[in-house]
């Protein structure tokens, strides 16, 4: 049985629990000893949250609780508990290990914080601990060897998607109300598709990969949450360049916040609600793209059968698997200075292996031939925006949530997971190549019970239109409910 104060905090979003602490009924210190409750009472079962630092989140909880009590001003959310995702979010003195054996054997200790995390703990958050990732984010679902899946609180015989997953899992089981994530080929939207919640992936540049990684890549950083206020206000929070950065997108005209009930106007939205590439796509998760298309014509937006039609162009896979093993191989030798030695193969998830094996073989020419077509197919998807339209609706996945296990290696295979995940990935690694902000909301339900996303893409740089669009559908009460 858990406390009240665990109970009634459940269900609250991160700005209401923030109200709570500003206004004096609840400490900072309630709300954070209310979700370590929430998560020693219902995580067992799901294993989203696999590092704890608990002790070190009471004296964090205890410091707001003080500058309260002295009157100092206090950030749009203090005090209020999330979590890490265990994948390149480093904190000072605590261990991350990116999801890998060797790792988690050793739990190296970071020495300083991600630009990211030094903002979100600047806005208020307290970090109970790191979330479950699949090694190294490579999959679309979170079930590394290292601690095992992490299961859907909808339904545990099915994933929450990855690799954001134990974040996704966390928030959607009312543990904490918003945690971080982040999104390379969709692990942002996959999780929050499978799992209920609201999923923005920025645009490339918008936050800061600070101080080591690579604003011009595929993955950006983020959170998943349960309210548009929660995720414009986390986003005005945290987003904006940092000392080096190689790609910065233009400020907003205004605070995020906003736009959150700002009137979006009549807007050009295409719909996509068939499988670009003619592979295979889920009547239910085709079903929830129409449905949402008759919701925006309801809101009084003009909607049309329309796409990039680079979409359909078959040599995507190639081009951007060519980028994700490269980063592989890279993430492992980094895991490697991180404990001050080589890792070996039989430290490292056999299909991770084989596409650092893969890129080892590549020459400086084929990576820049795979750069060189990246970049012409920003250009040509990024044009179908510059031709008019606002927005594009798909379905987030090509599939409802699958179960555990169907993206394990096979002996005579590591690739089987991967192959597999093209299967359940269709519709979110296009727009981390655009570069364009795209967001996942909750508007279906399968009929056997399994929460179906629908994916909105803006063009770059324009999550205000996302944001606005996105809480014009919030408000008119189409969002799902928490599993409880």
């Amino acid at each position: 049985m858990t406390s009240s104060i665990a109970q009634s905090t459940r269900w609250l979003d991160a700005t209401a629990q923030a109200q709570l602490v500003a206004r004096g009924k609840v400490t900072a210190t309630d709300l954070v000893e209310a979700a370590i409750e929430r998560i020693e009472t219902f995580d067992e079962p799901l294993n989203s949250v696999v590092v704890r630092w608990f002790d070190d989140a009471c004296v964090a909880a205890a410091d707001v609780d003080g500058r309260l009590a002295m009157n100092k001003p206090m950030p749009l959310f203090a005090g209020v508990p999330t979590l890490l995702k265990d994948l390149w979010a480093h904190s000072v003195g605590h261990p991350m290990t990116n999801g890998n054996a060797a790792l988690q054997a050793e739990l190296p200790i970071s020495t300083y914080d991600t630009t990211l995390v030094s903002r979100l703990r600047d806005a208020g958050l307290i970090t109970l601990g790191r979330s479950n990732s699949p090694e190294l984010g490579s999959l679309p679902v979170t079930e590394p060897l290292s601690f095992g899946p992490t299961r859907n609180p909808w339904s545990k015989e099915h994933t929450p998607g990855g690799s954001s997953g134990g974040a996704a899992a966390a928030v959607a089981a009312g543990l904490v109300p918003i945690a971080n994530a982040s999104d390379g080929g969709g692990s942002i939207r996959i999780p929050a598709s499978c799992c209920g919640l609201i999923g923005l992936k920025p645009s490339q540049g918008r936050i800061t990969m600070g101080p080591e990684r690579d604003e011009s890549g595929l993955g950006v950083h983020f959170a998943v949450t349960r309210s548009m206020r929660d995720t414009a206000g986390l986003l005005d929070a945290v987003c904006g360049p940092d000392i080096g950065d190689n790609v910065i997108t233009p400020a907003p005209n205004r605070p995020f916040a906003n736009e959150v009930g700002a009137n979006p106007g009549r807007l050009r939205i295409g719909l996509l609600a068939s499988h670009p590439l003619e592979g295979k796509l889920d009547p239910e998760c085709a079903t929830a793209a129409r449905n949402g298309a008759s919701l925006l014509e309801g809101l009084g937006h003009d909607v049309h059968y329309s796409h990039p039609a680079v979409l359909e162009d078959p040599s995507f896979s190639s081009r951007f698997m060519a980028i994700w093993a490269t980063n592989m191989s890279l993430g492992i030798q980094t895991m490697g200075k991180m404990i001050g030695r080589d890792l070996t193969e039989d430290e490292v998830e056999p299909v991770n292996w084989a596409m650092s094996q893969f890129a080892e073989q590549m020459s400086a020419v084929d990576l820049g031939v795979a750069l060189a077509a990246i970049n012409e197919y920003r250009r040509q998807m990024q044009q179908w925006w510059a031709d008019g339209w606002d927005l594009l609706l798909t379905p987030t996945l090509s599939e409802p949530p699958v179960r555990i296990g169907e993206h394990d290696a096979s002996p005579n295979d590591p690739m089987a997971g991967m192959k597999r995940a093209r299967e359940f990935v269709s519709f979110t690694p296009p727009f981390n190549t655009s570069g364009q902000p795209a967001i996942s909301l909750p508007l279906h339900v399968s009929a056997d019970g399994l929460p179906i996303g629908v994916q909105l893409v803006a063009a770059y740089g324009r999550e205000d239109l996302l944001i606005r669009v996105a809480s014009q559908i919030e408000a008119a009460g189409a969002f799902l409910l928490p599993p409880a």
